[in-house]
Parts: structure tokens; C-alpha cells; sequence
């Protein structure tokens, strides 16, 4: 049984890899960066049913909520503060295996169980970070963080 789950989703590589073209031409000649980010966010949701996946954006101090699939979040977050707070100020990609165990964790919701924080730089800065929580434990690797990080390229931030 746990095998035919296995391969009806599918190899998660294989997934992104047919994503990202998807991804590409949605947002082929739109210029808007909140329509583009929306889109972004509501293709990767419908593809791998993440929990919750969003953006926040950097406005002075703090990450600001911006276009995300999935129930309510935090609106604003602090500098150094849950995974990304930590994410903006390290500038690195983060990924927590059991939300529980990471010091800080900041709990939008109980039901997220796994994370995986990618910061958005440009010119050396991290303007923003993508957001991507999980129900399940332990659902995102190194897979996830460069695939992601791939999709994010294709947006003019």
C-alpha cells in the first residue's frame, strides 16, 4: 500500500521538473510581482498539497505577509525571529524537520508539522523569503530547497 502511494505521487524531482515550465509560462510577460507571486504560490500548492506556502516580504524591520495558499498566518514577522526571521537574518535556506524541536519556532498554526524557509536576495540583500510548511514531518530536503529556489529565479523581484 505504502508503495503505491510512493508511486502514484511520483518521483517529488520529476514533480518540480514538470512545474517549473508551468511556472514559467504563467508568468512569461507579466510583469506584476504580487500576481506573479500568487500564481506561484497556488501552482506549488495545487502540485504537492503543501499545508501552507507563502511569501513574506521585507518592509523596514520586519517580514510582512504577503500572497500564500493555505488557512490564516502570521502577518508580520521580526528580524531573527522563527524559521524566517532566522532564514532573513542568516540569509540561507532552512529546513526543519519537526517544527517542534526548532528553538523559537513561531506556531501560525498546530497542524504544521515540517518547514523549509528560502530567502529571496537580490543585490546581496534578502528582500523577502519564501515559506513552505508541511503536515507531515520531515517533508522537505535538499530537493525541495534547489528546486524552489530554481522557481524563485524565474520571478523579477
Amino acid at each position: 500500500m505504502a508503495e503505491d502511494l510512493k508511486l502514484s505521487l511520483g518521483d517529488k524531482s520529476e514533480q518540480y521538473r514538470s512545474l517549473i515550465p508551468q511556472i514559467s509560462a504563467l508568468i512569461e510577460g507579466e510583469n506584476d510581482l504580487i500576481a506573479n507571486m500568487a500564481n506561484v504560490c497556488a501552482a506549488l500548492k495545487e502540485q504537492f498539497n503543501f499545508f501552507w506556502i507563502g511569501f513574506y516580504m521585507v518592509k523596514g524591520d520586519e517580514l510582512v505577509l504577503g500572497p500564500f495558499q493555505g488557512p490564516v498566518a502570521c502577518t508580520r514577522i521580526r528580524k531573527g525571529k522563527g524559521v524566517c526571521g532566522t532564514s532573513w537574518n542568516e540569509a540561507k535556506t532552512i529546513i526543519v524537520p519537526d517544527v517542534e524541536a526548532f528553538p523559537g519556532h513561531i506556531a501560525c498554526s498546530s497542524a504544521s508539522k515540517s518547514e523549509i524557509v528560502i530567502p529571496i536576495i537580490r543585490n546581496g540583500a534578502v528582500i523577502g523569503v519564501l515559506d513552505v510548511d508541511s503536515d507531515q514531518l520531515n517533508s522537505f530536503d535538499e530537493t525541495d530547497a534547489d528546486l524552489l529556489n530554481e522557481i524563485l529565479q524565474l520571478i523579477s523581484f
